[in-house]
C-alpha cells in the first residue's frame, strides 16, 4: 500500500523531523513494543551521507538501544542483485550508433558535418535524448503500448506547421533512434526490469526519502512495491504554509499554492559579497574559508555556480594546504595523464608538429632526459622547424642520442594507420605506451591509473564491436570519453567540500560559500537540445526549462533555510562592465525593501595588515667572479658593452631567450641561406678555377640547390629566392671587381677560436667567420655578409659599440689588415662593401679591452644595468633588472 506522503518543511531540522516520523511508522509496523527491532523495514535515501545523518537522528529519537532498519540507497540495493546479461555499455552504444550515422550522407548535410567525426557529438546527443525518452515513456509504454506514439504525436502538434515541416527529418531521426535503442541490451530498459523485479521480491516495508519528486522509473518501482508492502514517502514540503514568507513573497513560482502571509523577517545568517573582479572573488572566498576553518567550523561547503572562479579558489586554498574534496566533477581530460596521451595522438595526427612534439617530450610520463628535451627544443627553434618528421630528423641529425629518440617515436607513430576495430585500437595504444615507457609511468600515478582503467572499461564494453574505425575516429571517441569521465582526487580535506547547488540537498554544513550568483550563472541555463523546445518536452513528460529552474530555486531556498552561515558572492564588474547579480537575489532584496526590513548585509573579509619596511629600488649591479664564462663570442662581447647586467644574465647565468618558431621564413633564415650559397659558390670557384663567364651559371645552380631544399619545407621561401636572384648579378659584378683588385677567396664559414690570457686567468674567443680573403701582397682581410644596403652598413660603423668585425679579426692566427661588411642588398642596381676605418688599431685596442674587462669581472667587478633605452627596448631580460622600478 502506498501511504500518503509525509511532507516536511525544508529546514535545519529536516532529519530530526524525518527521524520522528520514521520512528512512528516503524513502531506502527511492530507487533509488540517489547523490543525496538526495526530490521523489518528498509529505508532508501539519496546518498550515504544522508544515511549517516538519518542514523544519528534516529538514534537520538529512540533514546535507547535498538536494531536499526536497513538504510541504503536505491543504486546500491540494485548493485547487490544479479547483474543482467549482455547489457550494452555507454561507449558501445555510442560507437554502434555512430557507425550507423556515418553511413548516411544526408545526415552530414543536415547537421553541416564536414567530417565523419563531427557526427560523434550528434550520436552522443541522440543517445542522451533516447535515455530521456526512455525514462519518461517506457514505464507507461509497458502498460499501454500505444501511449508513447500518442504522446509523441501530441508533442509534435505543439509545433507550428512551418516548424514541424522544418524539423520533420530531425524528429523522425530522434524517434527512430529511440525505438532502436529499446532492445533487451538497453541499460535503461534493463534497469527498469531490475527495479520491477526488486519490487516483486521485496519482503520488508519501505520508506522512501527524497528531496525531489520520484522520476517515472522510481514511481513505477514504488507503485509495484506498494502492491505487496507498505511504502511511506518522506519528501520536502513546498506548500506555502511550510516555507518562510520572505521566500514565498520573493519567488511566487517556488511554492505550491497562492496564499502569502505578511513578511516579518528576512533570511538569517546570509550575507552578500559583490567582488570587484574574478581574482577579488577568489581571494576573498579563500580568505573567508580560511577564517571559517580558524573559527573551528568542521563542515564547510563551496557551491560552484561559476566554475572558473571555483577553480581559482581551489588553487588558492591548496596553496594554503587546504585540499578541497571536489564533488562537482573534475574531468579526467584536464589531468596531466590525459594530456600526455592526447599529446601522443597530436604528434601522430600532425606528423611531428613541433609544438605537439615538445608537449609530448616534456610530459613527465615519457622516459626522456630533461637535457635531451632542451637540446631538441633548442635545435628545432634554431633551425625554425615547425614540424614534419623529415624536417625534424634533419635538424637533429648531428645529435645522435636525440636523433635515435626521434626515430623511435616516428616508428611508433607510424603504427597508427589504417582502419581498425576499437579492440585493435585499444591494444595498439597500450603497446605503443609500453614501448615508449609511458605505461609504467601512468600506472604509478593516480590520474594515470584512472586513464588506464578507462581504457580497460572501453575494451570491456566495446570488445564485441567489429566495425572498423579510422585513427581520427578513435582519437575523437577517446577524447569524448575523457571529457565524460570524472577524475577522483585521492588526497582531499573533508573539512571543505566543493559541490554543485543540487549536491547540497538534505545536507548540513556549518558555513557555505556560493560563488557565481550573478545573472549569467544563477539560474544556470541548460542548452536547447536539437528541436526539443519546451512545448515538445512538456508533452513528452521531459524536464522543461521552467521545471529545471524551479528545481534550482527550490535547491537555493533549501540552502538558505538550512541555518548555515552563508555568503553569496559574484563579480559585480566583469571586463570593465557592470555585472548584474542574479534576478533571484534582486527580487529577494526588493521584497525585504518593500517589507521595511534590512537588506542582506555585505560580507567583509579583511586581510590582516602587515607592517612593511620601505626600501627604494636601485639599479642592480651584481658581481659574480666565479661565473666568468670560459668562452666569449662577438655577440656576447657586444652584450657586455651594451649593458653589463644583460651580459651577466644571458652569458653568465645562461638565461638566454629561446628562439620563437615561425610558420614563415624570417630574415635571419634568408641570411643563413645566403651564407650557405656563397660559401659553397666561392669554394667551388677556388677549387675548380671556374672561368668568369661560367660563374653566373654556377651561382644560379648553387642558389637553386639551396632554395629548392627550403621550398620543399616552406613555399614562402620563394619570395626570398626571387629577392636573391635580383641581387646575384650585382654581387657577381662586385666579386669580379674585387678579384681585379688582387683579392682571392681563402676560406668561408669557418669556425675559429683563439685564447686571450692575463695573469691568473684566460678566456677563449670563438665564432664563425663568414669569409677571409687574401691579397696578392700577402695581406688578409675578414669579410662579414649582411643582408643590408651599403648606406645602412656605413651607418653601422658610427655605432662605436659594435665590435663584430675586429672581434673576428682577433680569431685568426695571422693579423687581419682590413675588415669589410659586404652588402647583400641592392642600392639602385649595385651592391658593394664598406671597409672598417683604422681596422688594425681597432683590433689591438679591442684585444686590450677584452683582457682588461674579463680580468676585472674575474676579480669581482660590478656589472650594472646601465643600458640605454634603445638597448632595453629589445632586451630579453628587462624583467630581471626591473628598470621601470628604479630608473
Amino acid at each position: 500500500m502506498l501511504l500518503t506522503p509525509c511532507l516536511l518543511a525544508p529546514s535545519a531540522h529536516f532529519w530530526t523531523d524525518a527521524a520522528v516520523r520514521l520512528l512512528a511508522f516503524l513502531r506502527a509496523q511492530q507487533a509488540t513494543d517489547a523490543l525496538a527491532d526495526f530490521s523489518s523495514c528498509r529505508v532508501l535515501v539519496p546518498t550515504f551521507e544522508q544515511a549517516r545523518r538519518l542514523k544519528l537522528a534516529l538514534a537520538a529519537a529512540v533514546g535507547t538501544a535498538f536494531v536499526p532498519p536497513v538504510i541504503t540507497t536505491l543504486s546500491s540495493w540494485l548493485a547487490l542483485q544479479v547483474p543482467p546479461d549482455s547489457v550494452a555499455g555507454d561507449s558501445e552504444r555510442l560507437m554502434a550508433l555512430y557507425a550507423e550515422l556515418r553511413q548516411h550522407a544526408w545526415l552530414k548535410k543536415l547537421f553541416t558535418a564536414r567530417r565523419n567525426t563531427d557526427l560523434l557529438p550528434l550520436a552522443q546527443t541522440l543517445l542522451a535524448l533516447s535515455d530521456e525518452l526512455t525514462l519518461s515513456l517506457l514505464p507507461a509504454m509497458r502498460q499501454y503500448p500505444m501511449e508513447s506514439e500518442q504522446r509523441w504525436q501530441a508533442a509534435l502538434d505543439q509545433l507550428s506547421p512551418a516548424a514541424r515541416e522544418l524539423l520533420s527529418d530531425e524528429s523522425q531521426l530522434v524517434w527512430t533512434i529511440w525505438k532502436t535503442q529499446l532492445d533487451l541490451r538497453d541499460a535503461n530498459a534493463s534497469r527498469l526490469d531490475q527495479l520491477l523485479q526488486l519490487a516483486a521480491r521485496g519482503s520488508q516495508s519501505l520508506v522512501w526519502i527524497s528531496p525531489v519528486e520520484a522520476d517515472p522509473f522510481e514511481q513505477a518501482f514504488l507503485s509495484a512495491y506498494a502492491e505487496r508492502h507498505p511504502v511511506l514517502p518522506i519528501c520536502l514540503d513546498w506548500h506555502v504554509e511550510a516555507l518562510a514568507p520572505v521566500f514565498v513573497a520573493a519567488w511566487p513560482e517556488l511554492a505550491d499554492g497562492a496564499a502569502v502571509s505578511q513578511v516579518t523577517a528576512g533570511p538569517q545568517r546570509v550575507a552578500l559579497f559583490p567582488a570587484s573582479s574574478l581574482e577579488d572573488e577568489a581571494v576573498s572566498g579563500a580568505r573567508t574559508v580560511l577564517d571559517w576553518i580558524a573559527a573551528g567550523h568542521p563542515r564547510i561547503a563551496i557551491i560552484a555556480q561559476d566554475r572558473v572562479v571555483a577553480r581559482r579558489l581551489r588553487a588558492l586554498l591548496e596553496r594554503a594546504e587546504v585540499f578541497v574534496a571536489d564533488e562537482t566533477g573534475w574531468k579526467l581530460s584536464t589531468t596531466r595523464a590525459a594530456s600526455a596521451l592526447m599529446a601522443l595522438f597530436d604528434v601522430v595526427t600532425s606528423r611531428a608538429e613541433t609544438g605537439a612534439l615538445l608537449d609530448l617530450l616534456k610530459s613527465p610520463f615519457i622516459a626522456v632526459a630533461p637535457s635531451s628535451v632542451m637540446t631538441i627544443e633548442l635545435a628545432l627553434r634554431r633551425a625554425n622547424v615547425t614540424g614534419g618528421w623529415d624536417a625534424v630528423a634533419l635538424a637533429l641529425q648531428a645529435l645522435p642520442v636525440e636523433h635515435q629518440l626521434l626515430l623511435r617515436l616516428r616508428e611508433q607513430a607510424g603504427r597508427f594507420q589504417r582502419n581498425r576495430s576499437l579492440g585493435d585500437w585499444l591494444r595498439l595504444t597500450r603497446e605503443v605506451l609500453d614501448v615508449l615507457g609511458m605505461l609504467a609511468a601512468l600506472s604509478a600515478e593516480s590520474a594515470g591509473e584512472q586513464l588506464l582503467a578507462l581504457l580497460d572499461r572501453i575494451a570491456l564494453e566495446c570488445g564485441a564491436l567489429s566495425q572498423p574505425f579510422s585513427f581520427a575516429e578513435w582519437r575523437a571517441f577517446f577524447s569524448l570519453q575523457c571529457e565524460a569521465a570524472a577524475f577522483e582526487v585521492s588526497e582531499s580535506d573533508q573539512r571543505v567540500i566543493m559541490l554543485p547547488l543540487n549536491g547540497a540537498r538534505l545536507r548540513s554544513f556549518d558555513a557555505v560559500l556560493v560563488v557565481g550568483v550573478d545573472a549569467a550563472h544563477l539560474p544556470s541555463q541548460p542548452p536547447e537540445t536539437l528541436f526539443f523546445a519546451n512545448a515538445v518536452r512538456r508533452e513528452l513528460g521531459l524536464a522543461t526549462r521552467e521545471i529545471r529552474q524551479r528545481q534550482q530555486l527550490r535547491d537555493l531556498t533549501e540552502l538558505l533555510s538550512s541555518g548555515s552561515t552563508i555568503v553569496l558572492s559574484w563579480q559585480a564588474s566583469a571586463d570593465g562592465e557592470p555585472n548584474a547579480v542574479s534576478p533571484w537575489i534582486e527580487r529577494l532584496q526588493l521584497t525585504l525593501l518593500r517589507a521595511g526590513l534590512p537588506a542582506l548585509p555585505l560580507h567583509q573579509s579583511d586581510i590582516a595588515l602587515q607592517q612593511l619596511q620601505p626600501a627604494l629600488a636601485t639599479m642592480p649591479a651584481p658581481a659574480a667572479a666565479a661565473l666568468l664564462p670560459a668562452k666569449l663570442s662577438a655577440s656576447g662581447y657586444n652584450s657586455l658593452i651594451a649593458c653589463p647586467y644583460q651580459f651577466f644574465a644571458t652569458r653568465m647565468l645562461g638565461l638566454n631567450a629561446i628562439d620563437e618558431l615561425s610558420d614563415l621564413p624570417e630574415k635571419r633564415d634568408y641570411g643563413d641561406w645566403l651564407h650557405q650559397i656563397l660559401a659553397r659558390y666561392h669554394a667551388t670557384v677556388r677549387a675548380g678555377q671556374t672561368p668568369l663567364p661560367q660563374r653566373a651559371a654556377l651561382l644560379a645552380h648553387v642558389s637553386e640547390q639551396v632554395f629548392q631544399q627550403e621550398l620543399a619545407r616552406n613555399a614562402a621561401a620563394l619570395g626570398y629566392y626571387v629577392r636573391w636572384q635580383k641581387v646575384m648579378p650585382a654581387y657577381l659584378q662586385w666579386a669580379g671587381e674585387r678579384e681585379e683588385e688582387g683579392w682571392q677567396f681563402v676560406i668561408g664559414e669557418q669556425q675559429m677560436e683563439r685564447e686571450l690570457s692575463w695573469p691568473g686567468g684566460a678566456i677563449r674567443l670563438h665564432g664563425r667567420v663568414d669569409r677571409i680573403d687574401e691579397h696578392t701582397d700577402g695581406t688578409r682581410a675578414v669579410l662579414d655578409y649582411k643582408t643590408k644596403a651599403v648606406q645602412a652598413l656605413r651607418d653601422r660603423f658610427k655605432q662605436t659599440e659594435d665590435h663584430q668585425l675586429p672581434f673576428y679579426g682577433l680569431l685568426a692566427d695571422a693579423r687581419m689588415s682590413a675588415g669589410h661588411y659586404v652588402a647583400l642588398e641592392l642600392t639602385g642596381s649595385k651592391t658593394g662593401d664598406v671597409a672598417a676605418p683604422n681596422y688594425a688599431l681597432w683590433q689591438t685596442t679591442l684585444e686590450h679591452r677584452i683582457i682588461e674587462q674579463m680580468h676585472a669581472i674575474s676579480t669581482g667587478a660590478a656589472l650594472p644595468a646601465n643600458g640605454i633605452d634603445t638597448v632595453c627596448q629589445y632586451c630579453d631580460v628587462r624583467g630581471l633588472c626591473r628598470k621601470g622600478a628604479w630608473a
